[in-house]
């Protein structure tokens, strides 16, 4: 049996507790509710041009401002709950990043209506239908986008999606289980 020190990790998790739970706990695993996919919408888009870690701290933070992440409700925020947000010492306090959560929160609403659901407009771009596993053996191989992450970045910025363009898609799409790039010794792969 497996004791915790013979675990072999993707190497960009560190040692960082919070990391470590995250990698093992989520990454990588697909995800088909679209109220999940819509958190991590918000959170990739707040983490452009940030750590993930400074994001993954303010988890709990981001829930709690954002209404448990709650599509409709965040759709319908005004500009007192962005004043709201912009003294949010728990987020980050970026206007355009605010603003552009609730706009994506309607683009969101609106995706579903067309397609049935996020996860059906999502997989529409996948290859079957299907996420991608792919097979690297090393952190260093894996990419920050990929002509998928420029297809469907490009599909939601043509929508109006803010905070979106295809090295967050790629995270987004990692996080979700879109494309598993667990490297193939990963014991969580």
């Amino acid at each position: 049996m497996e004791t915790p020190e013979d675990l072999i990790r993707c190497s960009w998790c560190g040692k960082d507790p919070l990391y470590i739970d995250y990698h093992d706990k989520e990454w990588g695993k697909a995800v088909s509710d679209d109220r999940i996919l819509f958190e991590f919408l918000i959170l990739e888009s707040a983490q452009a041009g940030l750590s993930w870690i400074t994001i993954l701290k303010r988890r709990e933070n981001y829930r709690n401002a954002f209404a448990q992440f709650d599509v409709e409700k965040v759709a319908n925020f005004d500009s007192s709950d962005i004043e709201k947000l912009m003294h949010n010492e728990g987020i980050i306090r970026n206007r355009l990043k605010i603003t552009s959560s609730i706009s994506n929160a309607k683009l969101f609403m609106q995706i579903q209506q067309e397609s049935g659901s996020f996860y059906a407009y999502l997989y529409s771009f996948m290859p079957a239908n299907q996420s991608i596993q792919n097979k690297w053996e090393t952190h260093s191989q894996v990419p920050a986008s990929t002509e998928l992450s420029d297809t469907i970045s490009k599909d939601l910025k043509k929508r109006g999606l803010k905070f979106f363009g295809t090295t967050i898609c790629y995270a987004f799409m990692q996080a979700t289980g879109m494309v598993n790039d667990h490297i193939e010794s990963c014991s969580f792969r």
